[in-house]
């Protein structure tokens, strides 16, 4: 106990941000739009390639060496495009949302730690720690922050003056507040567990375990939620080209989409940075590395590991859109309300618990049984409640009519429950062999009529 106290301590310490120089501060933003950026410029060609290589296709190969420029190209492509603004668009915010869009997706990054608040580096002389900025809150602020962002698309679909973006715009704000819902209960857990919500803090608290060993539920809503919060396959509705033709960023041209897209790479590099943050261990070294080697974890090698930690989620991100198949909106609209967001209140009900325990100097066995009892309990009361549920009588429905497609004048798709009528088959053109019983007969017959 005496040890955890002083561990909550030295996390709640945060004392060394905030006393940098005006010119220091200026260095560390310009630098955390640096690496924003420049991230986004190797996702994008990185994006590109690894896609064509998972479908056997080329990929970009034409600007630079290897194409690696690509990202460059498109970006002077969309700068030299025709800016159009709609007649019937409001004027105003339709320009402003994009840049409402683009900046809170920067500014959520200023809380990233890339190395350790007790082992200061010199820049200029000047000795400082590998952060922008920390406060008590610090986690807080970043579900804030993101939160904002989801104004600039719903403005942007509502000041388009179209009714396609309008509902890409309502989709992409249902969808991005109902996952930020369980994202925020998986947030909860980790706060229980470190006992901090600043970002140093909760790194600090993963010294010893990361907390995507310590609470796998969390993470792994977590990583669900990311998803669906940016709008990425298999979760990207409001971008469905077959019915909404290019979502909330339809009427967009330019630079004005460019902001957009900018925006949405930017989300993935910052929750990519939050997962590393608060489950992966932020800027420590992995396991292995750190068992032959003391100083992995000093220096500028810190940077080095959440860096590959960012990249490796965002390959990710791609292998997801490379994979798997887009959603329906209901299914995705379920799985965030009636699967993550369950499944998070009762996990964090758990991890509350044994916090509890373990600050009552509950032996860790006790604790063992405890998490496991409470996990067969919910699992055997879901089991009950299906099988009550299967077990109930039917009720007698009217029998629907048979379902004509043209019954309108033109083809409609079936409602739920309908079923469509068996479609008429043509007769082969292929011939087919005649069996071998039936060349007998068509040969005795030819005789008897001989």
């Amino acid at each position: 106990m005496a040890a955890q106290a002083a561990l909550l301590a030295a996390t709640e310490d945060l004392s060394v941000f905030g006393t940098d120089p005006w010119w220091l501060v200026v260095v560390k933003a310009v630098f955390c739009f640096a690496f924003l950026v420049g991230t986004v410029l190797i996702a994008i060609v990185w994006e590109r390639k690894v896609v064509a290589w998972m479908q056997l296709r080329i990929g970009p190969n034409r600007h630079g060496p290897w194409g690696m420029l690509q990202s460059l190209a498109d970006g002077v492509k969309l700068a030299l495009k025709e800016d159009l603004v709609v007649t019937a668009s409001d004027k105003v915010v339709y320009i402003l949302a994009p840049v409402i869009s683009a900046v809170p997706a920067f500014m959520a990054f200023a809380v990233i730690p890339f190395g350790p608040a007790d082992h200061e580096i010199s820049i200029f002389g000047t000795r400082t720690t590998m952060q922008l900025t920390d406060f008590p809150v610090a986690m807080i602020y970043v579900l804030a922050i993101a939160s904002i962002g989801i104004y600039g698309i719903v403005l942007a679909g509502w000041a388009s003056g179209s009714t396609y973006p309008l509902l890409g715009g309502l989709r992409s704000a249902a969808q991005m507040v109902s996952y930020e819902i369980a994202m925020g209960l998986s947030f909860a857990a980790v706060f229980l567990d470190s006992g901090t919500m600043s970002t140093s803090g909760i790194v600090a608290a993963q010294q010893h375990t990361w907390f995507a060993l310590l609470l796998p539920v969390s993470f792994i809503i977590y990583i669900i939620s990311m998803v669906g919060e940016t709008n990425r396959a298999p979760f990207d509705l409001p971008e469905a080209e077959g019915e909404l033709v290019g979502g909330f960023n339809t009427e967009y041209s330019s630079l004005k989409f460019a902001m957009f897209m900018l925006a949405e790479y930017i989300n993935m590099v910052t929750v990519s940075a939050v997962a590393s943050v608060m489950f992966l261990g932020g800027w420590r070294a992995p396991w292995p590395i750190t068992a032959f080697w003391a100083g992995a974890n000093h220096g500028w090698w810190p940077m080095l590991w959440i860096v590959i930690k960012i990249q490796l989620l965002l390959f990710f991100f791609i292998w997801l859109r490379g994979t798997l198949p887009r959603l329906r909106y209901d299914q995705f609209m379920k799985l965030g309300w009636k699967v993550l967001i369950p499944v998070s209140l009762v996990w964090l009900v758990l991890v509350a618990t044994v916090r509890t325990l373990r600050n009552r100097g509950t032996h860790y066995t006790d604790l063992v049984l405890v998490s496991v009892g409470a996990i067969l309990a919910v699992v055997l009361l879901s089991i009950v409640w299906d099988t009550l549920r299967n077990r109930r009588a039917p009720e007698e429905t009217a029998p629907e009519p048979e379902f004509d497609a043209m019954a309108g004048g033109f083809p409609v798709p079936p409602l739920p429950g309908q079923q469509l009528p068996p479609t008429p088959r043509r007769p082969s053109r292929i011939p087919q062999p005649v069996p071998a019983a039936n060349v007998s007969a068509l040969k005795g017959g030819d005789d008897d009529a001989q």
